[in-house]
């Protein structure tokens, strides 16, 4: 597989470079190399051209930034590593169309549709279709243990969906925990040479309103809708030691949904591979964290900063009423049985 991609000749001069992988680690942690189900993710790297690796952030203690820090109706536009916080009226939806629209970019979805959960695929698509992205070529992955289950919906002009077979799993949290690795597994065999942008979704969810060219960034991250208005000591991040999810009392800045991550595809690479190889320590220490994925997530989010943060309004929950901070919804999860889709 490498001989092969090493041949290719990319758009944007996209190769594989060896990894330079960075340790996060405050504890000492077994590793147990023949343990690992796929080493060869490890000995991969996607990187642009005469780009400096991204240096991770060293742990520090500071002020946590508060998304209602101004006023309750008014959201925080910047963050203080100077991110901006996107939300309605902070971007010009037309200005920012005609800069875009002439790079010919072509933005990634995943989603997973894994047992119950592909009744949601077609309300996903079809809302997608009417609002996600529009004007700009859109391929959507749908990783699923049952193809047959996944229904045609009709695309637009220069979007394209691919079905993906995975394996099924009994326990939900294991589902989970596959998601980094799949997704970083499948940007080297195949996504890397497909798109320019790749957002990572939850399939439960539903377009609401437009969503456009202002969530690109290299590294985007979004505000969970539970807990954006709460200090950090009450995020519900993983407090034990002994997992590679650890994160301090005085640490965080906000806490971030698992359901929305994104950016360009080599740096969501390599996020998801620095996710994955954080669950397979856990695991090998006998370890899993509080909110699995979401946990390691907002772990490596902390020392590596997103370039660019979604307010909730890209991120919500049916279930709550609609704060006066937040002027619209654009993406939301529906209300439904959780319990039953994970049985």
């Amino acid at each position: 597989m490498n001989g092969c991609m090493a041949n290719d000749s990319l758009q944007n001069t996209r190769r594989l470079c060896p990894p330079r992988v960075y340790v996060e680690n405050r504890l000492s942690v077994s590793y147990v190399p023949y343990y690992l189900p796929c080493p060869e993710i490890f000995n991969m790297k996607l990187q642009y051209k005469g780009e400096k690796p991204f240096q991770p952030v060293t742990p520090s203690q500071y002020p946590q930034p508060k998304l209602l820090e101004q006023k309750p109706t008014e959201l925080l536009t910047l963050t203080p590593w100077l991110a901006p916080i996107v939300s309605e009226g902070t971007f010009d939806p037309e200005l920012l169309h005609r800069i875009y629209q002439p790079l010919n970019l072509t933005v990634g979805v995943t989603v997973f549709a894994v047992g119950k959960y592909t009744q949601f695929v077609q309300h996903f698509l079809e809302s997608a279709e009417q609002f996600f992205m529009q004007g700009f070529r859109v391929h959507y992955y749908v990783f699923t243990n049952d193809p047959t289950a996944i229904p045609r919906v009709r695309l637009g002009s220069g979007r394209l969906a691919s079905i993906i077979p995975i394996q099924g799993h009994s326990r939900w949290e294991e589902i989970s925990t596959r998601r980094m690795e799949t997704i970083s597994q499948h940007i080297v065999e195949r996504a890397h040479r497909e798109i320019d942008y790749l957002f990572c979704l939850d399939v439960d969810m539903v377009f609401r309103n437009p969503w456009g060219p202002e969530t690109l960034g290299d590294l985007v991250a979004a505000i969970h809708p539970g807990y954006f208005a709460v200090p950090r000591q009450q995020f519900p991040y993983e407090r034990r030691p002994l997992s590679t999810a650890f994160v301090a009392g005085g640490e965080g800045d906000f806490y971030y949904g698992g359901a929305v991550f994104g950016g360009r595809v080599a740096r969501v690479y390599d996020f998801t591979r620095g996710c994955h190889m954080g669950i397979l320590a856990d695991k090998a220490n006998g370890i899993m964290a509080a909110w699995q994925e979401e946990s390691h997530l907002n772990r490596r989010f902390i020392s590596h900063k997103p370039s660019k943060v979604l307010s909730p309004e890209y991120l919500w929950d049916d279930r709550k009423p609609q704060p006066p901070s937040l002027k619209l919804i654009r993406f939301s999860t529906l209300d439904k049985d959780t319990d039953w889709l994970r049985s």
